[in-house]
């Protein structure tokens, strides 16, 4: 193991005075039930549309470069609506002191939580030195948590893979073929992934949210990475047994309350990511199932749509754009009778110059006609 260096012993220390804050702010936040971050899909317009489903559902903004918040349009990057409470924000990057600017803008904010993303496999995000790439430097990643921790009284986490493995590392073996590779975990992958969150977890790091799939650098795209390597639960479960005082998410291939609720028998929550965005509803159902003494929710689809017209009323008068909206409200009707014409309405109507809530409005009306009349003009 290599011994901290003098800063970051120094910021090991000045954790301690974080330490009382830190825990009350965990303990406030419910992290049952998580909305993954999202590249191109947890925008501020998706969170608001999806804390429609779950009231207490701890949300995740798509991830958002530190170098882009120091040296970009800020305040675009960071706005929210106050709805979207509570929500946190995730990070990319790899350069401590960049990480820790980025963090204070974060918690100036408003944000509740500020999390570092070491678990994106895409190749655009491992060529700017973050994202998964993170997990084979544990002790620069501690660097820049303990920096993080250092300037913000937010909580400070990691979302990570159960392992990494780059295209030189593992997919050159000969005669085994990529799954085989994948499906693979031995002593030495858990003793990895082990001293990656001991780390990252001494720097300060308050929640472990573990994708429990391994990620493909430079040999699978992002979407095989999601299929491919198999669901390792049982890696996440060692994990919560050796870490137990550390909150442990999990994520990766839950898809029903069912299995939402199964998981929260041994984890501290779980993350949703494409089920919850492409099926909205099962956010819902686990609400309900979590929450059964909690006053009833919109209970219609058309209410929903009727809050989503009020807020699309307010974006549009700030210069928004309809269809940055409605892009992300198309599983509404999953499922559903009507749902088919209810995604075409919707996705060429916002696209009309003038376009503007009542499209909302009349898209449920459309959807909640009888097949026989779905042609007929709203």
């Amino acid at each position: 193991m290599v011994a901290p260096s003098g800063e970051l012993r120094r910021s090991y220390n000045g954790l301690d005075r974080l330490r009382g804050i830190i825990s009350l702010k965990i303990s406030i936040l419910d992290r049952r039930i998580c909305c993954a971050p999202m590249m191109d899909w947890t925008d501020r317009h998706c969170r608001y549309f999806l804390r429609g489903f779950a009231p207490h559902a701890l949300l995740y903004t798509e991830m958002i470069t530190a170098a882009a918040i120091n040296r970009g349009d800020r305040a675009r990057l960071l706005a929210f609506d106050g709805e979207e409470h509570p929500v946190a924000l995730q990070l990319g990057g790899s350069e401590p002191k960049e990480l820790a600017m980025a963090a204070r803008a974060g918690e100036e904010a408003g944000y509740d939580e500020i999390n570092l993303n070491c678990g994106c496999p895409s190749d655009r995000v491992a060529s700017g030195s973050f994202g998964a790439c993170l997990m084979l430097e544990p002790d620069l990643v501690a660097e820049c948590v303990a920096a993080m921790c250092n300037a913000v009284e937010v909580p400070v986490t990691v979302k990570m893979r159960i392992g990494v493995i780059t295209s030189k590392r593992g997919l050159a073996e000969s005669g085994q073929s990529v799954r085989e590779i994948v499906a693979k975990f031995d002593d030495a992958d858990y003793e990895a992934l082990h001293n990656f969150i001991s780390k990252v977890h001494a720097a300060g790091c308050q929640v472990a949210i573990v994708h429990a799939r391994k990620a493909v650098l430079g040999g699978l795209s992002p979407k095989d990475n999601r299929e491919v390597p198999p669901l390792r639960f049982d890696v996440v479960k060692r994990v919560k047994q050796a870490f137990p005082q550390l909150p442990v998410i999990v994520n990766g291939g839950i898809r029903d309350r069912e299995g939402a609720l199964e998981a929260l028998t041994w984890c501290d929550g779980v993350m949703l990511g494409r089920e919850a965005y492409h099926r909205p509803f099962v956010l819902r159902e686990l609400h309900h199932a979590l929450y059964p003494g909690e006053a009833d929710l919109l209970k219609s689809r058309q209410e929903m749509l009727e809050r989503m017209a009020r807020y699309a009323q307010r974006d549009l008068a700030n210069g928004g754009r309809l269809s940055a909206i409605t892009r992300h409200m198309l599983g509404l009707f999953g499922g559903q009778p009507g749902a088919k014409e209810y995604r075409r309405y919707l996705s060429e109507g916002s696209r009309v110059p003038g376009a503007g809530p009542e499209l909302l409005r009349n898209a449920g009306r459309l959807a909640a006609r009888p097949a026989s009349a779905q042609s007929q003009p709203v």
